[in-house]
């Protein structure tokens, strides 16, 4: 019988990064949508639904499960994937792709998915001082 592997990280942990993924995309489309002055909740699963989409291939591409906090190793990789799989979905189901709203996309993404890993390795640093 195989031991399991003492490295991999506490499945809530892996469960609880994925989470804050999910809910910082779903949080990124209801904002978008309530600064054109769309009902931020009425059609949310047609906005958030092809960056939640992206996102799941982003984990599985890059493995995130194996260190789901990694900045570099998970959340860039998951950030370029959302991103870009995200804007292709979109423009495949006719919703708009327009450089600006890629350019905003990609910055509100990169301080989401990017940005609390950076502020949980800072925290996780401090704590082991």
């Amino acid at each position: 019988m195989a031991s399991p592997d003492r490295s991999a990280p506490p499945t809530g942990q892996i469960l609880a990064a994925f989470g804050i993924d999910v809910v910082l995309v779903v949080i990124f489309a209801a904002i978008g949508r309530a600064s054109h002055d769309e009902a931020p909740m009425a059609g949310l699963a047609t906005t958030a639904g092809p960056f939640v989409a992206a996102l799941v291939l982003g984990w599985l591409l890059s493995l995130a499960w194996r260190a789901p906090r990694a900045v570099v190793r998970t959340g860039i990789p998951v950030w370029i994937v959302t991103v870009a799989g995200g804007m292709i979905l979109r423009a495949v189901t006719g919703q708009g792709v327009q450089v600006a709203f890629v350019i905003v996309a990609a910055s509100v993404l990169l301080l989401m998915l990017v940005g609390w890993r950076v502020v949980a390795a800072l925290v996780a640093r401090r704590r082991s001082r």
